[in-house]
């Protein structure tokens, strides 16, 4: 820079620097181009919002929580509309039932025939109930196992004895019954299922 001022003062001494060019060691203040404003320091821009994860991530966690959240609302749903599993009925509730079916066979049914399935309903009850093998066992097996059984009581013993002797007289003695003789069988059979324990 300095050697191109001192080559313009050399110039305009001897007369050949050209008239316009201005003096590169005149101010610039003095007819030289506009000095610029100082700049303008700007604040600190407050912080960009901006999503952090892409847009696919966004869509695949969309679709399994909705996955998700519509399998425990079917779950919820089925559980809701699932019917409430009953208990088993009790064996006093069965032998009820099965000769409250044998009453309207009273007068149909003959008498051995009858007696076959009374006995068979309340050797059924006395086998689930007490875990006894009752319906294999003979009458007199049958009455040895329960005399030391202590959930019977006597008036249960004395029920069932009078109850097996007379299906056994009927069933191999092969007596003369009736329709009374059934009822009979059947009312004392109904009468030692209410009164049984279980």
């Amino acid at each position: 820079m300095m050697s191109a001022v001192l080559a313009f003062h050399l110039l305009a001494a001897i007369g050949v620097a050209p008239a316009n060019t201005p003096d590169p060691l005149a101010p610039l203040s003095r007819g030289g181009p506009p000095s610029t404003p100082p700049v303008q320091i700007r604040d600190i821009a407050p912080p960009v919002e901006f999503f952090p994860y892409p847009l696919w991530m966004v869509i695949v966690a969309a679709s399994v929580a909705v996955a998700v959240l519509g399998v425990i609302v079917w779950l919820f749903v089925r559980w809701i509309r699932k019917p409430p599993v009953l208990p088993p009925p009790l064996p006093r509730e069965v032998a009820l039932s099965a000769l409250e079916q044998l009453r309207s066979q009273v007068r149909v049914m003959e008498p051995y025939a009858f007696s076959i399935a009374v006995s068979d309903v309340l050797r059924t009850y006395v086998g689930a109930a007490y875990g006894l093998h009752a319906p294999r066992q003979t009458s007199p097996e049958f009455l040895a196992a329960i005399s030391g059984y202590e959930k019977f009581s006597d008036a249960d013993r004395s029920l069932l004895a009078g109850f097996l002797e007379r299906c056994d007289l009927i069933k191999f003695a092969r007596v003369d019954a009736d329709a009374t003789d059934s009822e009979k069988l059947l009312e004392s059979a109904v009468a030692f299922a209410q009164g049984g324990l279980p």
